[in-house]
This record gives C-alpha cells, structure tokens and sequence, in this order.
C-alpha cells in the first residue's frame, strides 16, 4: 500500500509545481526580465541594465520597482495602464527630463521616488493626477527651478525631498497647500538669499520650525540659515534666466547680416534628428538573454506537465494492480 501512497505525495508536489510555474509564466509575459510575485502583485525590475521599460507588466501590479537602470527618458504612456499602483520607483536611473502627463493615471498612486537621476527641472502639472500621494523623493537630481504651483494637488503629502539638487529658490506659495507635510528636506542647495525670492521660504520655514522635520538645514550659499535672513539682507529684485527668454535682436540681426558662409556648420546627434523626424525607439526589444530565459521557463513548464503525467500513470497503475 505504500506504493499508491507515496505516488500520491508525489502528485501533489508536482502539481503544486506545476501551479507555481504556471503563476510565474504568466507574471513573466515580459520575457522574464522582472521578478514578479503574483500573490502581492509586486514587480522588480531593479538591476537590470534597463533602457527602456519592459513591455507587458501585468496591469494590476501594485508596486513596481525600476532602480539602478538605465533609463534615460520615459514614454509619455509609459505607466497609463497601471491604474492600481501604490508604488513607483525609479532610483538610480539616467532620467533627464520627464514627459508632460506621464504619471496623470497613476491615481492611487502613495510614493513616488525619482531620486539619484538627473533631472533639471519639472513640467508645470506632472504631479497634479497624485492626489493621494504621501511621499515624494526628488532628492540627488539637478533641479534648478520650481514651476509654479507643481505641489498644489499634493494635499496628502507628509514626506517631501528636494534635497541636493540646484534649487537657488523656490517660487511663491510653493509649499502653502501641503497641509499634512511633516518631513521636507531641503539642505545641500545653492540658496540665493541675496534676492528678496527667497523671502517666502524664508519665512514659510519660520513659521513651521518645530512642526516640520529637516526645514532648518536649508542654508544660504554663504552658509547662513534661510530662515534667519531678513529683508535687509535679501534687498536685491533678482531675474533668474530661463529657457524661455526671447533671443536678443542683436544677435537676430548679426545671423541676418552674415553671409552664409561665415555660419560654421552644426553637428546634429542623430538621436535628435531622429526625434525631429517623429521616429520613436520601440519600448521594449528582448535581449538574448532574456529569449533565453523565456525558452527556459517554457521548458520547465513542460518538464513539470510530464512529470505530472507520468505521477498519474503511476497512480492508476498501482490502483489496477490493488
């Protein structure tokens, strides 16, 4: 009798087998670049050498993980069909700007971390579909400037890191709607308090001291505290240049008188030729390895559907045979 027993333990293990093989070929429709866990609905696609975001991620994934890649730009619907995530990072990457609606139906969205990349500034309403967001990590980029109200719709918000970035100000009101904020980081920025700009954060850090966490390191390039200035100190009407200043007539006129022959002839990446032109890189081509994963997840599958067959065989044989 022991013979029907042990075949049946058998069966069962390898039909747990085959179900949990089957959950993560169904999790891994990606080619099995990303670790999933279908019961949490978790993806991680960290470490990866990543270019571009993988194709196919199950839709109902509630955190996804993309830190330590390579990513340098992201598709303006790369995350549209992501509706229930809770939490995006994106730690660690090569980001350098970031499209206009990008995040607009991520809107259950809790914590969004884009730190360690290489950001510069900030479209004017990328945040404003994140209304139940309660952290956001911006720290270690290159942020220059705020536009106005980017923070507006962040009501919920307790945690926010602007921490090591170019930030000489920041824009009127910038921080008056975050009512739950209870941890802003802000030290490790050029701070300029030799303009009256620096008069509202000045002030805003004052009048949250003790109720705020990390407010208190934000120092002025000359070392000072930005709570302490005052408005003798910041008595200059300072203009900060941006991308959107007009080009002076003078040099209009100059590029109009030249002959052309005298204009040296500009090289043009062929990345932005390209972008010229409307061409878009795909989002996501498997490597060779990652084929190579995917025909070794098929065959482990298959493997586990004989072994299967041949564990019920064994059964009925020995059910015959009693």
């Amino acid at each position: 009798m022991m013979g029907p027993v042990l075949a049946a333990c058998l069966l069962i293990i390898l039909s747990t087998a085959w179900i949990s093989q089957a959950n993560g070929a169904t999790c891994k429709k990606d080619g099995g670049v990303c670790t999933c866990n279908d019961q949490t609905k978790n993806v991680d696609c960290s470490s990866k050498g990543l270019t571009a975001i993988p194709s196919n991620i199950p839709v109902d994934t509630d955190r996804l993980e993309l830190d330590y890649n390579k990513l340098s730009s992201l598709p303006s619907k790369a995350f549209q069909s992501f509706t229930k995530l809770t939490f995006l990072s994106l730690n660690y990457n090569e980001l350098q700007t970031l499209p206009a609606g990008v995040f607009d139906h991520l809107v259950n969205l809790d914590r969004l971390h884009l730190n360690y990349n290489k950001l510069k500034s900030l479209p004017s309403k990328i945040f404003d579909s994140l209304t139940k967001l309660t952290w956001l990590r911006l720290e270690n980029n290159q942020l220059q400037s705020l536009p106005h109200g980017v923070f507006d719709k962040l009501t919920e918000l307790k945690e926010l890191s602007l921490d090591n970035n170019q930030l000489k100000r920041v824009p009127e009101g910038a921080f008056d709607k975050l009512q739950n904020i209870k941890d802003l980081r802000l030290e490790e920025n050029p701070w300029d308090c030799s303009c009256n700009d620096i008069l509202y954060l000045s002030k805003w850090i004052r009048e949250k001291e003790g109720k705020v966490n990390g407010i208190e390191s934000a120092t002025c390039v000359n070392k000072k505290a930005v709570l302490e200035i005052t408005e003798e100190e910041a008595a200059e009407d300072c203009v900060y240049p941006n991308t959107t200043t007009a080009i002076p007539t003078t040099i209009i006129t100059t590029l109009a008188s030249s002959n052309d022959d005298d204009i040296p002839e500009l090289p043009v990446p062929q990345e932005n030729f390209q972008k010229f032109l409307g061409y878009q890189e795909p989002d996501h081509l498997p490597t060779q390895p990652q084929c190579l994963m995917s025909i070794s997840g098929y065959l482990g599958l298959m493997m586990s559907l004989v072994l299967t067959s041949a564990a019920i065989l064994y059964v009925i044989h020995f059910l015959k045979k009693a």
